[in-house]
């Protein structure tokens, strides 16, 4: 039996989304608002073949959701909205209690909003979003997807941070992680490639916010990124780790607040922050090839974190079977893929650049021992997955931790 199933990404100013006929994956039509609340929010919608957009006066995502439900049915991409039998969510924090993803009820959607205290600029955005999808279908099964759930099977002696105990018991201050719907999706079709489930994979999400993840036999058993998205890898404009000592050092000299701090390491840092040129990759490698030292220094420092951070995961797991490359960077830029694998070679990880400069699925040398691949993410695809899979194939109960 053939569900429409819309996933739904919603931003401070924006709402992407992807209807998917399911389980045959096939999507019918996708999109996005930008510019939300401006007054002329810009429409982009692909369907059929074909690209539509408008400038439409729209405040809010509920007005954003009525608009786009209504142009379903005018072009006729769906002749019912009865036909939408789920809408899955993205959801930046699922903090402990949410350990998979979920059907969203009212309970959920409370423990959503109280989540916004560990993510304050997404999860009031993404909870918007829910209820601007659930007035308008009230009928559609509701599921929320977790950037964190995928890995809270990490240990505790890998997600608790040396501080007093009890700010992990009393604030809940501890390693969530992020990027887990795109983790996930790799490994699921890395092991549907390789026709094996018992892989250690190395997962490296590059783009403008970048991450690396390890997972064993499917499970997330370490990442970089921590209490917040800023934590771990440098990245387009964040800072990644850094020594905290920093951070009042700066303050002190320059009067600074903690807030401003935050913005500087979150929107200033990362390959924008060392290169002055920009946060695309892009723009910095050609920067960087017409001789720029900082572009070429941003680069490098870019990759040897990679680097260093695949090394360590390797040890995590007493060795590595794959290492896959994807995202924005992670897809398209061959060159930051060869910088991140040299030197490598001891952990049997070397690449053909040919197969690399042709961004082939599997880049690795003829014989190397560590299968290097190159997979396209699809967060949305596994958003619709998990609809089908916990709010339509299995009983609609909220599943949490405790």
């Amino acid at each position: 039996m053939t569900h429409l199933i819309m996933a739904v990404n919603a931003g401070s100013s924006s709402l992407k989304f992807e209807l998917f006929a399911m389980p045959e994956e096939i999507t019918l039509a996708k999109g996005l608002f930008e510019r939300l609340g401006s007054g002329s929010a810009r429409f982009t919608l692909r369907a059929d073949g074909g690209t539509h957009q408008a400038d439409v006066a729209l405040n809010d995502h509920q007005q954003a959701a009525e608009y786009l439900l209504d142009t379903l049915l005018q072009r006729g991409i769906v002749d019912s909205l009865a036909h939408i039998d789920g809408v899955g969510h993205r959801v930046a924090h699922g903090g402990e209690y949410f350990k998979d993803s979920a059907p969203i009820d009212a309970a959920a959607l409370e423990e959503i909003d109280a989540l916004g205290a560990l993510a304050p600029i997404h999860n009031p955005v993404n909870a918007k979003g829910i209820r601007a999808f659930q007035r308008r279908l009230p009928h559609a099964v509701c599921v929320g997807v977790f950037d964190t759930s995928f890995h809270q099977t990490i240990s505790e002696a890998g997600y608790l941070y040396p501080l007093p105990y009890r700010y992990y018991h009393d604030y809940g201050i501890r390693r969530y992680g992020f990027h887990g719907t795109s983790h996930k999706y790799i490994a699921e079709t890395c092991a549907g490639l390789l026709g094996r489930r018992d892989l250690r994979i190395i997962s490296c999400h590059l783009g403008n916010g970048a991450s690396i993840c390890a997972i064993n036999g499917g499970r997330s058993v370490a990442t970089s990124m921590g209490f917040t998205p800023l934590a771990g890898l440098m990245m387009g404009t964040r800072c990644g780790d850094i020594d905290p000592s920093i951070v009042p050092f700066i303050a002190l000299r320059e009067n600074k607040s903690a807030q401003q701090l935050l913005e500087i390491m979150n929107n200033a840092s990362g390959l924008l922050g060392v290169s002055g040129i920009s946060n695309d990759c892009r723009d910095i490698v050609s920067a960087a090839e017409s001789g720029n030292h900082r572009a070429a220094l941003a680069l490098a420092m870019f990759t040897d974190r990679i680097r260093s951070a695949i090394g360590a995961y390797a040890t995590e797991m007493d060795g590595v079977d794959v290492v896959i490359f994807t995202a924005g960077i992670g897809e398209n830029a061959a060159g930051i893929r060869r910088q991140i694998c040299r030197n490598l070679a001891f952990l049997g990880i070397r690449v053909d650049e040919n197969k690399n400069k042709r961004h082939a699925t599997f880049i690795q040398q003829d014989g190397a021992p560590v299968i290097v691949a190159v997979i396209p993410t699809n967060e949305e695809l596994m958003i619709a997955r998990d609809v089908m899979r916990v709010g339509l194939a299995q009983p609609k109960e909220v599943q949490h931790v405790g």
